[in-house]
């Protein structure tokens, strides 16, 4: 017997035993307005509204030397998101796609990634505009812009930063 319950027209899943093969550190949580995900937005925009990732204590010098960065990276545990599909059909059109050419949360292993504004921190809290995922979403990494990594202030012509 096939489970077909919750897929979609041309969707696929595979059988998986539960994982267990890797350990992930949260290292505090992320606040955001949506409670749903139907509700949610399907990719962050930089203007939209302000969410929260909300440090666990012991992590809060690490975040040291961010404050110069306006754009991260932030990845995050959608904790949510079903991990067995491996054909899916997003837009209710018809065309299927494999899940690995696809942004959806629903994959083997569901780390959402997102680049982000960085608006301010205040006592281990970042304040971020860019985010895509539903309230109460555990938190991963905050690493600095990839592209760049360069600090907001850009180093004049003939300065030489050692």
């Amino acid at each position: 017997m096939t489970d077909t319950e919750g897929l979609r027209p041309n969707e696929r899943k595979v059988a998986l035993e539960p994982a267990a093969d890797a350990t992930l550190r949260f290292i505090g949580t992320i606040e955001t307005p949506w409670r749903d995900r139907a509700d949610c937005p399907r990719q962050g925009r930089l203007d939209g509204p302000e969410c929260r990732l909300v440090l666990d204590p012991v992590w809060h010098d690490a975040l040291t030397g961010l404050e110069d960065y306006e754009m991260i990276e932030v990845l995050y545990w959608l904790d949510r998101s079903r991990r067995d599909l491996i054909r899916q059909s997003p837009k209710h059109d018809g065309r299927t796609f494999g899940t690995f050419a696809l942004r959806s949360p629903v994959r083997p292993n569901p780390i959402g990634t997102s680049m982000v504004k960085l608006l301010r921190i205040e006592n281990g809290t970042l304040h971020v505009r860019g985010l895509d995922c539903l309230d109460g979403t555990p938190l991963i990494d905050i690493k600095p812009e990839r592209c760049a990594f360069s600090p907001k202030a850009a180093a004049k012509p003939g300065d030489s930063r050692d």
